[in-house]
């Protein structure tokens, strides 16, 4: 409940504020509900001024329902100033610094680095799509590709990567 009023209050701020139009991987994020709990964790980790920068970033990002498939509890726990630091590292595991298209992604099973240097992603794209491990093992599926913004490019995904160990990459 407190991710939907956070998300809601920065909406109206963000929207507020907007004197110049966009089209900034933040503005995308804002403008779509599937995204308000992404919305408000950018906000609580401070990054929304980053990402809406010049960039380019490409941005793994989890729907809403993803976030509510993690266990019960995790997103507050999360969204409290406290644990801004934990925040912001899963938050930097979904971002990476070049604009990468589904098309730029190699096929196969490959190692990217997100912007959270010491942690790394397994993308593999098949004839089946592009699907992501991360820290846990565990696999996202990228279910819509290539939402282009002026500083970068979105990749809508079905679950929130997690860091942790490096994930197996054959």
């Amino acid at each position: 409940m407190f991710a939907k009023k956070l998300a809601a209050t920065i909406v109206a701020a963000t929207i507020g504020s907007s004197a110049v139009a966009s089209n900034t991987i933040v503005d995308i994020a804002v403008g779509d509900d599937r995204f308000s709990t992404l919305v408000a964790a950018v906000s609580a980790a401070g990054l929304v001024e980053t990402l809406q920068g010049p960039g380019p970033f490409t941005v793994y990002a989890p729907l809403n329902d993803a976030f509510a498939a993690l266990p019960e509890g995790t997103v507050d726990t999360l969204l409290k100033p406290e644990n801004k630091g934990d925040l912001t590292n899963v938050l930097l595991y979904h971002v990476d610094d070049r604009n990468l298209t589904a098309g730029m992604i190699p096929s196969g099973s490959n190692y990217f680095k997100p912007v959270l240097a010491s942690e790394r992603l397994c993308i593999t794209k098949d004839g089946g799509g592009v699907s992501i491990a991360d820290g846990t093992g565990e696999m996202a599926n990228v279910i819509i590709a290539d939402i282009k913004a002026d500083n970068g490019v979105i990749h809508v995904i079905d679950k929130v990567l997690l860091p942790g160990k490096r994930p197996d990459c054959h």
